[in-house]
């Protein structure tokens, strides 16, 4: 992966991460925190979109699974703190 990979993925992450955390009405969490929750958050969409048979090519596929991801990510994190 080239600097120019590096960056774009990185700027995926926040954007993702940015969005996960406006859709459950909790905000952002720092840039750092955009970027971790977006990027745990395209493992985890990744791997529901393969389970469901969807392939989201391109960028805005990418940002979208990523975002899918991420607010399975932080939907199950507050399961997670109630208990």
């Amino acid at each position: 992966m080239d600097i120019t990979g590096l960056i774009v993925f990185l700027l995926i992450g926040a954007l993702a991460g940015w969005l996960a955390g406006k859709l459950m009405s909790g905000g952002g969490f720092g840039v750092l925190g955009n970027i971790v929750v977006g990027i745990v958050g395209a493992v985890i969409g990744g791997h529901v979109f393969s389970l469901v048979g969807i392939a989201a090519g391109g960028l805005l596929g990418s940002i979208a699974t990523a975002t899918v991801g991420a607010v399975i990510l932080l939907f199950i994190v507050r399961l997670i703190k109630r208990v």
